[in-house]
């Protein structure tokens, strides 16, 4: 059986699915989706004011709040409501006001920054059965260029977002409809940079001996990408239709339904890599000689105790 036909069996798709599922949910990455979460949730004010700060020098404040609602469009209405209050602040404070607390959020956000995406990696590594972590210095650069990676990434997607944008009032003809192609491409562009930008995680920084291989690293970002989009969808029927947050956590609800959207998400990027991790250790049993590395994937369990066993003293 060949390749191509292997991979067009749904049931291969749906088995793979649940096995993903298992490894992502049936072991302690619950405690790495807590850490990211909660340092995510650190970062994104800090970001909004380096964004803010970076926006108002090229930017006019009405382009600068376009934008903010743009990218506002995938968080559900209550944790929306927060993000654009504190964005129609920054973007009406003075130029000098904005850029001393762009160098203060600048620290703040660098370092919640760094320790959630050291989480991150942790978590990507137990889902890959990374047995022998990284050194100490190692491990600080890893997350400290996959942060640095992530915020260019998302810088030149924001920008592409604000072109579209641009181009969608401005294009020869007149007025842009509001399902238009350009209403398209701003809705496109943020789901395309978080693909790339997983498929780019998978690859390179959740496994210690040899880069992922590019059809699971790829395929693994667009689930992932689904996933989040879905979950997104999902989070926003949950708590604007089931559960009334506001009545239960008062004035804090804005903020609780921010962090149940910011886990919801990271569960769908560990997902992703749960699946790509699936897709490699199939390939590798199939005989696949361009995906096998020096050290073959363990296929069991491993837990924190065991990882903590293996440290070098």
């Amino acid at each position: 059986m060949t390749e191509a036909v292997r991979w067009a069996r749904p049931a291969l798709w749906g088995r793979l699915a649940v096995k993903a599922f298992t490894r992502s949910w049936g072991r302690d990455v619950m405690l790495y989706t807590g850490g990211v979460s909660f340092f995510a949730l650190l970062a994104v004010f800090p970001a909004i004011a380096i964004l803010i700060g970076f926006y108002k020098a090229v930017l006019s404040i009405g382009q600068v709040s376009e934008q903010a609602a743009a990218l506002a469009d995938v968080m559900p209405h209550a944790a929306r409501a927060i993000f654009m209050t504190e964005i129609d602040r920054l973007a009406n404070a003075s130029a000098r006001t904005v850029s001393a607390q762009s160098g203060f959020a600048l620290i703040i956000g660098g370092y919640a920054a760094h320790r959630g995406f050291k989480a991150l990696l942790a978590g990507l590594n137990l889902i890959h059965d990374e047995t022998e972590p990284h050194g100490f210095l190692k491990f600080n650069l890893l997350a400290f260029f996959v942060a640095l990676f992530a915020f260019a990434l998302f810088t030149i997607v924001s920008g592409a977002v604000v072109t579209s944008r641009l181009l969608e009032h401005t294009g020869p003809g007149a007025v842009a409809e509001p399902g238009g192609i350009g209403a398209a491409f701003v809705g496109l562009w943020p789901a395309l940079g978080l693909a790339v930008g997983l498929t780019s995680l998978y690859r390179y920084a959740m496994s210690h001996r040899t880069p992922v291989a590019w059809f699971p690293a790829i395929v693994g970002g667009v689930v992932a990408t689904v996933m989040s989009t879905i979950s997104s969808w999902l989070c926003a029927i949950y708590v604007e239709q089931i559960a009334p947050l506001g009545a239960t956590y008062g004035s804090v609800g804005a903020i609780v339904v921010l962090l149940i959207w910011l886990s919801w998400n990271v569960n769908a990027i560990f997902y992703g890599g749960a699946f790509a991790t699936e897709m490699e250790i199939l390939q590798r049993s199939s005989g696949a000689p361009e995906l096998e590395p020096a050290d073959p994937l363990p296929e069991s369990v491993v837990s924190l105790s065991e990882r903590r066993a293996s440290r070098r003293r």
